[in-house]
């Protein structure tokens, strides 16, 4: 099938099994900037004009912006087209997610969809640009799909031939090089109330850095380093996570460490990844779904369903914004959808299915991906009795002082507890820091001892 086929559909439109993880021709890579997107996006508008043609998105900052500042909204004069909600989701349920409709059911007096005019303000750097059109004619999986070589610094397949190549995708898009950030997390009770969990975390993307080169990548055999360090509430301070993330992870799979303050000691953690649950998450999420999807892929069968035209959160900037507090965001069963807004575009569809013989609390994964920057924007999750279990919610947008587009926000819900963990709240905090100097001396056992005493 020609993979251009596919962006034209409106709907979802099953695919036939990938041929093998190739690579693209040059005639394909060629279309990269013209037809397509740098990225790979489809570069045109959808056939009744709600989506617009990418226009090279946002590329600086915006007048009033100095850095550090937390992100005035590029579009304030915009308003609200249209709202859907539990009495009208029929209507526009070719555009929704099955777990979309679900929250509806679940909160029907409260869960709206404010929708606003589509903006594509997806960008990233020109040197990731162009090595994402390199990366298009050499980049190859590994390790059956639990590896990848030949790509370095941009997206790794721009135009993707099946769903591991899309999930790669994701996991590798650009966000920045030394990030640091200061960000909280609250899991509510059932009637709302909550204790805030505040971060610090710091990341080197040794995959993204300029200089990078194949021969370094396959050297150090590293994507990133994470170290994340709890500030508040007392009890839980101290208690840091470090993850040095590997690129060929049958090579040699995530290594990670923990400090415990009750232990005073730093240990070896293996067991941070797949579906142990996240770091003072309640149980409402799992490891691997800290940025939406996050490790090794290897538990899954990837497929990739196709694309599909659907409302996700997008271009968050009020959700974003200082002037609010969290307890204006934080409300019993779901995030204040005041402040949320809701775009339609186009997104790849992926289903990861439980391999026969593993292990995981979720059977089933769909994620949709938004095609102009590989960020998960909403993943449905099933339990193994098929029952939709979960559901994820990205709010991005792009921090144009880079640029990227990525997270201010993540919320899981869980729907058997009607309970959820909103995760990256940044409101009342210092903003992340892109121009961070990190090296990988940071990223240590003992200098994770060093970050979690207290």
């Amino acid at each position: 099938m020609n993979k251009l086929g596919i962006l034209s559909t409106a709907v979802i439109v099953a695919l036939s099994a990938p041929s093998a993880m190739a690579k693209v021709t040059d005639t394909e890579a060629a279309k990269l900037g013209t037809e397509l997107t740098p990225l790979g996006g489809m570069k045109a508008g959808n056939a009744d004009g709600s989506i617009p043609a990418w226009d090279g998105g946002i590329t600086a900052a915006i007048a009033g912006y100095k850095k550090g500042m937390h992100h005035p909204d590029p579009f304030p004069q915009d308003k609200i087209e249209f709202t859907i909600t539990n009495a009208n989701k029929d209507k526009y349920k070719a555009h929704l997610s099955p777990g979309q409709m679900r929250l509806f059911a679940l909160y029907p007096q409260t869960y709206k969809m404010n929708v606003y005019q589509t903006r594509r303000t997806a960008s990233v750097p020109q040197f990731v640009y162009d090595a994402t059109k390199a990366n298009a004619t050499r980049a190859e999986l590994v390790s059956e799909g639990n590896g990848i070589k030949g790509a370095s610094i941009g997206v790794p397949f721009p135009i993707p031939d099946n769903g591991l190549e899309v999930i790669w995708n994701h996991v590798l898009r650009f966000r920045g090089i030394d990030v640091e950030t200061a960000r909280s997390q609250a899991a509510p009770t059932a009637g709302g109330s909550y204790t805030l969990v505040e971060t610090a975390e710091e990341i080197r993307f040794q995959y993204s850095r300029p200089e990078m080169t194949l021969d370094k990548l396959k050297e150090s055999n590293t994507l990133f380093y994470f170290k994340q360090v709890v500030t508040q509430p007392a009890r839980h301070a101290g208690t840091a996570l470090l993850v040095k993330e590997t690129m060929d992870q049958e090579a040699l799979p995530r290594q990670a460490w923990t400090y415990n303050t009750g232990q005073r000691r730093v240990r070896k953690a293996p067991n941070v990844a797949f579906d142990s649950p996240g770091s003072v998450s309640d149980g409402l999420r799992t490891t691997d779904d800290f940025d939406m999807f996050n490790g090794s892929p290897v538990r899954y069968n990837w497929k990739l369903v196709g694309k599909q035209e659907i409302y996700i959160p997008y271009n968050d900037y009020k959700l974003h914004s200082d002037t609010l507090k969290y307890d204006q965001i934080i409300q019993p069963g779901h995030i204040n959808p005041d402040f949320v807004r809701w775009e339609k575009h186009r997104v790849w569809v992926v289903k990861a299915e439980l391999k026969e013989g593993m292990r995981h609390i979720y059977k089933t994964r769909v994620f949709y991906i938004d095609e102009d920057s590989w960020q998960v924007s909403l993943a449905d999750i099933y339990d193994n009795r098929d029952e939709l279990y979960r559901v994820a919610v990205a709010h991005s947008m792009n921090y144009y002082e880079v640029p990227t587009h990525w997270t201010t926000l993540e919320v899981f819900h869980d729907l058997q507890s009607r309970r959820y963990i909103a995760m990256g709240l940044d409101n009342e905090g210092r903003m992340y820091n892109f121009d961070a100097k990190l090296n990988e001396a940071n990223f240590t056992p003992a200098a994770l001892r060093s970050a979690g005493i207290r």
